[in-house]
C-alpha cells in the first residue's frame, strides 16, 4: 500500500477526559488530518460533541481539521464548524433538501467541500455533485458508533466512486471511514481510497498511535 496514503484518526475514539493531549499526541504520531465525527442524536443513533469542543482543541495541533457533521439539518451549522477551524466540512447527502447548496454554503466559507455516501447510498448521487466537492467520504459502516465491523459491499461503491473521481480530472480525495484497520486498510486502497479514517484502530493502541498509524499506511 503506498505511503502517500493520508490518515485520518478520529477523536471519536479518544479519551475526552484528555482530548487535547490526544489530538497532540496523534499529531506528533504522523497523523495527516484530524477526523472530527459530529453526531446529533437524529440523523445518527448518537451524540458527540459540537463546534464548542472543537474549538477548544483546535489550537493544540496545526494539522487539517476534516469535520464530518452527521446532523440534519445541516445547513444552520455550517458556519459554527467554520468559526471553529474546520478546514474541510462534510456533509450527507441526505442531511438536508439542498445537498448542492449546502456545499457551497461550505466553499463560500472558503474550505474544502465534501460529500459523505452511507452504505444505503448508491455512488450515482454524486453525478450532480462530483465536479463541485473536493472530497469524496465512503461510509463502509452505518453512522453512529466507532468499533463497527467493515461492509464488503463497500469496496464495488470505493471502486465505483475512485472511477467518477478520475473521470473529472481534479484533485478530489476518496476518504473511506468505518471499520478500518491492518487488514482492511489495504483493501480500501486498492479499491481507490486515498485517505482512511480510524478511529478504535489508532486510538485502541494507546500509547503508541504511531505504530498504530504506520501499520495502516502498511509501512
Amino acid at each position: 500500500m503506498p505511503n502517500a496514503v493520508r490518515i485520518a484518526p478520529s477523536i471519536l475514539s479518544a479519551d475526552f477526559a484528555r482530548l487535547g493531549e490526544e489530538v497532540r499526541s496523534v499529531d506528533e504520531a504522523g497523523a495527516d488530518w484530524i477526523h472530527v465525527d459530529v453526531m446529533d442524536g437524529h440523523f445518527v443513533p448518537n451524540i458527540s460533541f459540537g463546534p464548542a469542543v472543537m474549538k477548544s482543541v483546535r489550537a493544540t495541533t496545526t494539522k487539517p481539521f476534516d469535520v464530518h457533521l452527521m446532523i440534519a439539518p445541516v445547513d444552520p451549522y455550517i458556519d459554527a464548524f467554520a468559526d471553529a477551524g474546520a478546514d474541510c466540512i462534510i456533509v450527507h447527502a441526505e442531511a438536508g433538501p439542498h445537498v448542492h447548496r449546502s456545499v457551497q454554503r461550505v466553499k463560500s466559507r472558503g474550505l474544502r467541500a465534501g460529500v459523505a455516501l452511507n452504505p444505503g447510498t448508491p455512488a450515482k448521487m454524486l453525478d450532480y455533485l462530483i465536479d463541485t466537492v473536493d472530497l469524496v467520504l465512503v461510509m463502509t459502516v452505518n453512522p453512529g458508533f466507532g468499533g463497527q465491523r467493515f461492509i464488503e459491499s463497500q469496496l464495488k461503491k470505493i471502486a465505483a466512486v475512485r472511477k467518477m473521481i478520475d473521470a473529472t480530472g481534479r484533485a478530489i480525495d476518496l476518504e473511506v471511514d468505518g471499520g478500518i484497520d491492518a487488514e482492511t486498510a489495504p483493501r480500501a486502497v486498492a479499491a481507490g481510497a486515498d485517505a482512511l479514517v480510524a478511529g478504535t484502530a489508532v486510538f485502541g493502541r494507546r500509547p503508541d498511535y504511531a505504530a498504530a498509524i504506520r501499520e495502516l499506511r502498511g509501512a
